[in-house]
């Protein structure tokens, strides 16, 4: 079998076909629309190829036009706004069918030292004393749908473990907090901007559950229309997203069918090193 992280990396990793212009594929097995995370890590891959080496992405942020077609290609297109003595702007333009599905700003910056200070890492279980997301799904597939089960069931090239149980089915009304280990499968290697894109990528799996979960529903149960609609990550420190991340998680407020979420990333050893927020359409269905 393909390894999966390496079919991520290769997503990843886009095709150039004229200046300041990238090709992107999205997976065979895709479903109905792209993943978010996909388009938010291809994005900032592109602004990266237009970057020099020594500077690299410290702020995005992002907003989903329209849903995204995994048929055919997405062209990424890139304008190089500012090139400065300390920080590089870029804003990118992801393109389908003729139209916008997606726009990111993306700023870049050189290594300089300064002030430095961080939020403690909530003290919750390690990922070592916590069952694996597969054995999770596995227990409770019957209740899938037949179609559904093998793409449930499926690899995935990010590991997850949840400090707070999800609730596929039969959700009960709890507290927007979550906890949730991830990391990538397998190695990724020491390459910054590949780290930053593979990050980007996974803080798009959970962030959107958390403002569901006051209200008693999950994505399975039809009960709840969903969608991200923007997105915005910063990158405090370094990291390797091949080694156990803890993605703390709340979701402030909901109104209005929209839900706002928020997120930090820790090392396991307690490094801050970025934090998410996500607004995304939450509109109940009265199923």
């Amino acid at each position: 079998m393909p390894d999966q992280v390496e079919n991520l990396l290769s997503l990843l990793d886009l095709e150039p076909i004229e200046v300041n212009l990238f090709r992107g594929e999205s997976p065979a097995d895709s479903w109905q629309r792209v993943f978010g995370g996909q388009v938010i890590g291809q994005a900032l891959m592109a602004a990266q190829r237009t970057v020099e080496d020594d500077r690299h992405c410290h702020s995005l942020h992002a907003y989903f036009i329209r849903p995204g077609d995994p048929k055919v290609p997405i062209v990424y297109e890139v304008d190089r706004s500012r090139d400065g003595r300390s920080f590089t702007t870029r804003r990118v333009i992801a393109i389908q069918h003729g139209k916008q599905i997606f726009n990111m700003a993306a700023s870049f910056h050189a290594f300089e030292e300064g002030f430095d200070h961080q939020f403690a890492m909530p003290d919750v279980p390690g990922p070592e004393d916590l069952p694996s997301e597969l054995d999770m799904r596995a227990a409770v597939v019957d209740k899938v749908p037949k179609s559904m089960r093998d793409r449930f069931l499926r690899p995935r090239p990010i590991e997850q473990r949840f400090v707070e149980p999800p609730s596929y089915f039969d959700a009960e009304k709890r507290d927007p907090l979550s906890h949730v280990w991830f990391r990538a499968v397998s190695p990724i290697g020491d390459d910054v901007a590949q780290n930053q894109c593979v990050l980007a990528y996974a803080s798009d799996m959970t962030l959107l559950d958390t403002c569901i979960m006051p209200h008693g529903v999950s994505w399975m149960d039809g009960k709840v229309q969903s969608a991200s609609l923007d997105h915005a990550m910063w990158f405090h420190r370094s990291f390797k997203a091949d080694e156990w991340l803890l993605y703390a998680q709340d979701a402030p407020s909901a109104s209005f069918a929209r839900g706002f979420n928020r997120g930090n990333i820790f090392t396991q050893e307690g490094v801050l090193v970025a934090s998410v927020t996500q607004e995304g359409l939450i509109r109940p269905t009265g199923r």
